[in-house]
């Protein structure tokens, strides 16, 4: 059946790519794309309010709810219209063998009004509640644990200068919930209140978006070659899947800022199982044995792409440019040494990590990361993604950080295997990005284009627009 799917409005471009993943990971391959979504009639499609068939029965649903962190709430729509006469006529002729089971007399429920962009008072609300008399519920009112919430939902023209999206007409739902987001995980895990944090640690709410589009869950091993602080990992590990990290400051993996500062602490402050290990490793030179491919269900990372933290990478600039050959550190130094390193473009960074997913990653598996992209004078951005023989990307979502620039999570799935002829090409490639260092860095620097003064020293834009969209 349709479902009446009511998002938070945040994050838009997230929305129907977290719902499309989660019924990917609970009905199987090939779900995420049997979605079907449409708008109600007269809502702009940043409305909170989007229809849904899901390829599954109301448990999938139900299951996708309460996983999201994006969903208000899945409804079994049984009314709707412009007024509360045309939503009494709706409800009326909504089947009967679909209402009643849930309005037997042994059953508890409980009313909710709610409203988007507009304020409904108490009176109100009492009112609306009142009105519904031609729904003939025989059960007990339970207002904490009700077997059965029922929703009355409302929005209305409440004005154009005010940063939500435009209404075209009064629309009024009523719906039985089925399932809904369980957003009391942010405050838990908010970055205010962890141990260890850095100047980059992801945000609670990303990380977990992030380990949704990466299907994370009990069995499923997710690595992440830039770990820092371990926000992502954290995340995937409260849905149960197992962890691995990476990172080319050993002082980050190991030390931390003291014994009980670090990594572990901020899993061992959640009660989540460790990460099998942290390595101290480089991403232009991992560490994986010849032969060793197909180790991971998902990668899932935020690499460093020189705005707020520039990417390092084995090197320094010595042995770069061939002042100095290779070398190897003296076991007495190897506790204390801290490898010399070079700046490490976006260009290179992103090519080594999509060359590390294509062999490390399982078939079917998933690679989950941040893309920059800057924007037009217009406010516009239009991206080149980065591609891969052997993936296919299925959403790319974006998240406005300023007028200059955004960054756009990609979610690819790896549709083909890993062959020798894709590895020379990438040995070609390594080797092209090594002798040519210096070019890749000045053509790559992004930090100077977000930083650069305006011109005539007036700001970007004079004005902001009336409705931001995906700024919210």
């Amino acid at each position: 059946m349709w479902y009446l799917c009511v998002f938070y409005h945040r994050l838009l471009d997230y929305r129907r790519p977290e719902v499309e993943s989660l019924a990917e990971l609970f009905a199987g391959p090939g779900a995420g794309e049997s979605v079907e979504w449409r708008m109600p009639e007269n809502h702009h499609v940043d409305s909170p309010f989007h229809l849904v068939r899901l390829p599954g029965d109301v448990r999938l649903a139900a299951q996708v709810a309460n996983r999201s962190l994006l969903v208000k709430g899945i409804y079994e729509l049984w009314g709707h219209g412009t007024t509360y006469e045309e939503l009494e006529k709706s409800v009326r002729e909504y089947p009967d063998e679909r209402k009643l089971p849930f309005l037997t007399p042994e059953s508890t429920f409980k009313i909710v009004i709610d409203s988007f962009g507009k304020v409904i008072s108490s009176q109100e609300q009492n009112e609306i509640i009142q009105s519904l008399t031609y729904i003939p519920f025989q059960g007990r009112v339970n207002l904490k644990k009700p077997d059965h919430r029922f929703f009355v939902m409302e929005t209305d023209d409440y004005g154009s200068n005010n940063g939500l999206p435009p209404v075209v007409k009064r629309s009024i739902f009523f719906g039985r919930e089925v399932g809904a987001a369980d957003r009391h995980l942010l405050p838990t895990y908010q970055l205010k209140s962890r141990k260890y944090i850095g100047p980059t640690a992801m945000d609670a709410e990303m990380a977990f978006l992030m380990a949704n589009q990466g299907l994370a869950r009990p069995g499923k091993l997710v690595y992440d070659p830039f770990v820092g602080t371990g926000s992502i990992l954290v995340a995937a590990a409260h849905f149960g899947a197992m962890t691995m990290g990476a990172d080319i400051d050993i002082r980050v993996v190991r030390d931390g800022r003291g014994p009980n500062c670090n990594v572990w602490s901020n899993f061992e402050q959640y009660k989540l199982p460790e990460p099998l290990c942290l390595l101290r490793a480089d991403n232009n030179l991992p560490p994986w044995r010849p032969g060793s491919k197909e180790m991971f269900d998902a990668i899932i990372c935020d690499p460093p792409y020189g705005v707020r933290a520039g990417g390092r990478k084995s090197g320094g600039r010595k042995l770069l440019k061939g002042v100095k050959g290779p070398y190897t550190v003296p076991d007495e130094k190897r506790d204390n040494h801290i490898p010399s390193t070079a700046a490490y473009s976006l260009a290179e960074c992103v090519h080594d990590l999509l060359h590390l997913a294509a062999r490390m990653v399982v078939m079917g598996g998933r690679l989950v990361f941040f893309y920059p992209v800057l924007r037009g004078e217009d406010g516009a951005a239009n991206p080149q993604f980065p591609e891969h023989p052997c993936f296919k990307l299925i959403t790319s979502s974006e998240q406005i950080l300023s007028f200059r620039y955004s960054r756009v999570l990609l979610t690819m799935v790896k549709v083909a295997p890993y062959t020798e002829e894709i590895e020379k090409m990438a040995a070609e490639r390594h080797q092209e990005f090594r002798e040519n260092h210096q070019k890749w860095m000045e053509e790559g620097n992004l930090h100077s284009a977000v930083f650069e003064p305006a011109q005539d020293g007036k700001p970007d834009r004079e004005s902001k627009p009336k409705y931001r969209g995906k700024y919210v």
